[in-house]
């Protein structure tokens, strides 16, 4: 019989208490998470929460004209659901698995009921929750100010933040799709990082092979959204 997976691979689980772990694991259901599926659709009622492990999500504002932008990554760092506990039930980004792989989720009125019980959940939930509302305002401002290198380059580090491997398997019109971008953008400032032997790009998989060249390309918003996850969330329990 296969193993059951390891809550403690997402690192808010891996941050709880004793006691409040002991209380979640039974509500903890062990998902997959294919690439492209809907988490949320905007305005649809949330039921669950969820806790990606090897899979990573992004949060989509979505155009009524069906044009699409990434306002937030969440990966083996965080939570997929925060208007939950927030009280707002719903929320009107999509959420999509960009990346597949494995997670679990939790009934929503569980993680409320959890939420108001304050103490540990609700302060670690509300740090998360600061950091991911960093990344989001840092999302804004470096789709508007900086070039589409330098975009690619944040969204590479953010994705690689968040996986065991430096490989990510992910088509240019996909990664368009994210960042709100032509393909053929996307393909010209991937190809400049394949040229400078950053990345190597095939058959939708993209391999980040010098991530120190990545790190000194990327605009400061990659390192300001990564000194706040870093400053307000604990370290990965070992």
């Amino acid at each position: 019989m296969a193993s059951r997976p390891d809550p403690g691979r997402n690192q808010l689980l891996a941050a709880l208490p004793a006691d409040e772990r002991a209380r979640w694991l039974p509500a903890l259901e062990p998902v997959d998470m294919p690439l492209g599926e809907v988490l949320y659709e905007s305005g649809m009622p949330m039921t669950h929460v969820y806790f990606p492990t090897t899979s990573i999500v992004s949060l989509l504002y979505v155009m009524e004209d069906g044009a699409s932008a990434e306002i937030a990554v969440v990966g083996n760092e965080g939570i997929v659901g925060i208007s939950l506990f927030m009280g707002g039930e719903t929320t009107p980004s999509r959420s999509v698995v960009q990346s597949a792989g494995q997670g679990f989720r939790m009934p929503g009125h569980l993680l409320k009921e959890e939420f108001n019980r304050s103490g540990p959940v609700l302060h670690l939930l509300l740090r998360y929750t600061q950091a991911l509302i960093t990344q989001m305002a840092q999302t804004a401002a470096c789709n508007r100010h900086h070039s589409l290198d330098q975009q690619l380059c944040r969204w590479l580090l953010l994705s690689l933040d968040r996986l065991a491997s430096p490989e990510l398997v992910m088509t240019q019109e996909l990664i368009a799709n994210m960042l709100g971008v032509r393909r053929e953008g996307v393909t010209e400032a991937a190809g400049k990082l394949q040229e400078e032997g950053l990345i190597e790009y095939s058959r939708g998989k993209i391999t980040v092979v010098n991530r120190q060249k990545l790190e000194a390309r990327v605009c400061e918003c990659y390192s300001v959204v990564k000194r706040e996850y870093d400053r307000l969330l604990p370290e990965r329990a070992t």
